[in-house]
């Protein structure tokens, strides 16, 4: 406890430096430890994405009434063994082409000849294969002083230093040492594979007590749900790069492309590298067909080969298997790729995606880490309402309505305005409460948000279909939840009341705040849509005197944003009767209450109706305008 307030003010001053300083010292000390315990940090993480895609079919062989334990054993070997025998066949396959590679120099040779006669003795490609020339004789090590001769006395004399013949144990470690290394990491990850899914129920229960165990169910059920979209997330994207890397194969030895197994294989492993992995397993065998071919056919139909089969696998099936994204943003593959390949070299290019889906797949269901998912995630890091008052407040209205666009693809204006545009609303009108939105801020956002919903407004009702989406609107959609019944439902003329029958029988005013007109404007918008024609005018016109023709209205909606005080809408309210005798009352207070709340702001403010979202609005409206209520499937019911 620090008794001097200039010293206690001059820390807590100073603690976001303490702060980003202690955060800097920790990443790196995590990027040492991952970079100095690759040997050992990378087979268990090759074994724990390993175990995912294994644990479905121990899980299988269980229901058969395998014990466990032997469950395990006969699944991790029958994977080992055919990883091993892939690997001979592979290393067959290399040996081969090693062999073969001298025979295809004499094809490049006659093409690279060709290519220098089509192109001219002093075009730009001469010029460029004789600055390649050059380059590589100047890279080229100095060849040796000579022995010195009896006719050259200056040069010194060539001593050549022999090392003794090595003894047999020195000779058989030069031998054996670099096969250990791979030995012990496959024995590394065979062990861990094998621990792992015969442990997995304990291993999950510690990391539920590491990630916080105040409430057990839903930690449990949140562990639960990430561990099975992790395994059916890699068994789908293994087993589909598996077909893929067969289709590769297939369609290079048709083509007639030496070792397609290998470079099937290759084109496999390299697809999980995103976006770079499908090119450098196509250039390969691209290189390879042009050393082949003495024509081009060959690398004209390999090039076709992956032109057709990539787009199929990344844009058809994938979306099918495990959705139109691996749930990370561009930014984050990229830089999950640059780290994890600095680290941990290729083998860690081909896990940083993987691996960085576990990590936001645990941030997504472990309140600790869910800086993850904000930082690695495509989820959008702000709430779709908090997205829309943002654009307002930069001034781009038309971004705003392109995305609304592909929301009302699946879902209705009334549940867009209630949950996205009037959240941005209050999220204004907030900030005009305490002062952080200046006069001419508050008139610029009214007037963004007028242009969206004057634009929203004029636009058709679009087809719902379904259609490739952008992160930020799957999270929208997702945000927003299903649509009412009652939204589905457009009246008819002869299915109204008579009292509501004329021209515009709604009438909505809005209060006096800068944001209100935009609001009372998207409720008659969704009123007109569903056949109950609405008008707007401001309290302020009316009282100027500015009445509007009242001729046929049978509702008058009171929109406030933030009500001014309960007296102030009585008073609106009962000139409003006064003005047209029999009329209906609705107040509508765009902010969230619950049914007891409404129910007292309604006795305070004699209101026949009170309505805090546009969707009650709508249900409202159409039980008054005397059609059938409908029920919760959409039909009318007696």
């Amino acid at each position: 406890m620090i008794d001097d307030p200039v010293t206690a003010r001059r820390l807590r001053d100073a603690m976001p430096v303490f702060t980003a300083l202690a955060t800097c010292l920790l990443v790196l000390a995590i990027g040492a430890i991952l970079s100095l315990g690759r040997d050992v940090l990378m087979p268990i993480t090759l074994a724990v994405l390993l175990s995912f895609v294994l644990a479905p079919a121990v899980r299988g062989l269980q229901r058969r009434r395998l014990p466990r334990s032997l469950a395990v054993l006969v699944v991790v070997l029958a994977t080992f063994g055919g990883i091993g025998g892939l690997g001979l066949l592979i290393a067959n396959e290399a040996s081969q082409l090693a062999s073969d590679l001298p025979r295809y120099t004499v094809t490049m040779r006659e093409k690279i000849g060709a290519l220098r006669a089509n192109a001219g003795g002093g075009a730009t490609l001469e010029r460029l294969f004789k600055a390649v020339q050059d380059l590589s004789q100047d890279l080229q090590p100095p060849e040796p002083a000579k022995a010195r001769g009896p006719t050259d006395p200056e040069k010194p004399m060539l001593v050549e230093v022999r090392e003794a013949k090595a003894g047999l144990l020195s000779t058989l470690g030069s031998v054996v040492a670099p096969v250990l290394h791979p030995l012990a990491t496959v024995g590394l990850i065979l062990l861990f594979t094998l621990f792992f899914l015969a442990q997995r129920e304990d291993l999950r229960n510690r990391a539920i007590r590491l990630a916080g165990s105040g409430d057990l169910r839903a930690t449990t059920a949140a562990m639960d749900d990430a561990v099975a979209r992790l395994s059916r997330f890699f068994l789908a994207q293994a087993g589909l790069n598996l077909a893929f890397g067969v289709v590769v194969a297939a369609g290079l030895w048709v083509i007639g492309v030496p070792s397609p197994i290998l470079w099937g294989v290759l084109a496999a492993i390299l697809r999980f590298v995103p976006y770079i992995g499908a090119v450098i397993g196509m250039a390969f065998p691209l290189l390879l067909a042009a050393a082949v071919d003495p024509g081009w056919s060959m690398l004209i139909a390999t090039l076709v080969l992956f032109a057709v089969v990539e787009p199929i696998a990344g844009h058809v099936v994938e979306p099918l298997l495990y959705g139109h994204s691996t749930g990370l943003s561009p930014v984050a593959v990229i830089l999950a790729a640059t780290l994890w390949t600095f680290l941990w070299g290729p083998v860690g290019l081909v896990l940083a995606t993987p691996i960085t889906v576990c990590l936001v797949v645990l941030g997504r269901h472990v309140e600790r880490l869910t800086f993850l998912d904000v930082m690695l995630g495509d989820r959008p890091a702000l709430a779709p309402s908090e997205i829309f008052y943002q654009r307002m407040l930069a001034g781009d209205p038309l971004e705003a309505i392109d995305k609304a666009r592909q929301v009302l693809k699946e879902r209705a204006l009334a549940t867009y305005y209630d949950e996205i545009a009037l959240g941005g609303l209050r999220l204004a009108q907030n900030d005009r409460a305490s002062g952080a939105l200046a006069a001419d801020r508050q008139q610029a956002v009214g007037q963004a948000i007028e242009a969206v919903v004057t634009t929203l407004g004029a636009m058709p009702v679009p087809k719902k279909a379904a259609s490739l989406r952008s992160a930020e609107t799957e999270a929208a959609v997702a945000a927003l939840g299903p649509d009412r019944a009652s939204t589905a439902i457009v009246r008819r003329r002869e299915d109204l009341s008579p009292t509501w029958r004329g021209t515009a029988p709604v009438l909505v005013v809005a209060a006096r705040g800068p944001f209100d007109a935009a609001a009372a404007g998207m409720l008659a918008q969704v009123l007109g849509r569903h056949g109950l024609n609405a008008r707007t005018t401001s309290q302020d016109a009316l009282n100027k005197g500015e009445r509007p023709d009242l001729e046929g209205v049978a509702l008058v909606c009171l929109s406030y944003i933030e009500p001014i005080s309960t007296s102030h809408i009585r008073l609106a309210a009962r000139l409003a009767r006064r003005a047209i005798p029999g009329v209906r009352i609705m107040v509508a207070v765009w902010r969230e209450r619950d049914a007891a709340g409404r129910d007292r702001l309604r006795r305070a403010t004699s209101a026949d109706i009170v309505v805090t979202t546009i969707s009650d609005a709508l249900d409202a409206a159409l039980s008054l305008s005397g059609a059938a209520p409908a029920d919760r499937a959409g039909r009318k019911v007696a």
